[in-house]
């Protein structure tokens, strides 16, 4: 087994174990899900907009949610995701909602051997670029599946949130891509800290200029960068609700960017 295969099987490993925990919380809220609720927030809906008719490639799309909801909203839309656990929760959750969705477990980088015809939008949200250690990579697979006139968008985790820790008052993550991945024990689950899960992930950290550096040269044209003083997740004790589905520092005279968003056309 190489290295590589090693962390992403490690990976993989933590997140079939999340996949029932997430399917069944608060957070994830399935049942309201099925009841009707979208789960998209309104940062990409506004982004992505009047998505319907429109393909969609969702990449790193876990137990299907977001993936569902631009169906509902009326995209075309194929899932991506590593976890078999989550992507057969996906087909499910699919199936028994009657939404329009196709699956396909794989590494993010074999996206390409799947054989899709390209797509309108390529999208990804939300903790997910530090699970990948090569974003020139994506960016080139990003490029290979969009049609001419196509776009991709991503928001994210800003760069110098991945840096702190739980407290929100230190710096205890790299901000530059090293060598090799961050190794960290993982307890605890997205909003259940006290879920019996204990595992060693491994993370790769990812500059704010390495991000559009690689989107940049895949090559697309980059038409918008966008950075945010809140979170859309109340998932830490150093924030506070300031209305609208936001998040904020509570010390706000000295707000960092918490999330970012790009999109890059073709």
């Amino acid at each position: 087994m190489t290295t590589a295969h090693r962390y992403d099987d490690a990976n993989r490993d933590l997140w079939n174990a999340w996949t029932p925990i997430h399917a069944g919380s608060a957070f994830y809220d399935v049942a309201g899900f099925r009841a009707g609720r979208c789960s998209l927030k309104g940062v990409e809906r506004e982004a992505l907009g009047d998505v319907r008719g429109r393909r969609i490639l969702h990449l790193q799309c876990h137990i299907g949610l977001d993936t569902l909801s631009l169906a509902r909203l009326g995209a075309e839309t194929v899932g991506i995701d590593y976890s078999d656990e989550a992507i057969a929760f996906a087909r499910t959750l699919a199936r028994d909602t009657g939404l329009a969705a196709d699956f396909h477990c794989c590494n993010v980088y074999d996206t390409g051997g799947l054989g899709l015809a390209p797509f309108d939008i390529v999208f990804a949200s939300y903790g997910v670029l530090h699970w990948l250690p090569d974003l020139a990579g994506l960016g080139r697979l990003i490029a290979r599946m969009l049609k001419p006139g196509g776009f991709f968008y991503i928001v994210d985790f800003h760069p110098l949130f991945n840096m702190l820790d739980e407290t929100g008052t230190r710096f205890v993550f790299p901000y530059f891509p090293g060598t090799g991945p961050v190794a960290q024990v993982k307890k605890g689950a997205c909003m259940d800290p006290g879920a019996p899960i204990e595992r060693t992930a491994y993370e790769w950290p990812h500059s704010l200029g390495e991000i559009v550096t690689a989107v940049a040269q895949a090559p697309l044209r980059v038409t918008a960068l966008r950075e945010y003083p809140f979170m859309v997740f109340n998932c830490l004790d150093y924030l506070e609700d300031i209305g609208g589905g936001r998040y904020g520092m509570k010390d706000r005279a000295h707000s960092l960017p918490l999330m970012f968003s790009l999109r890059a056309d073709r």
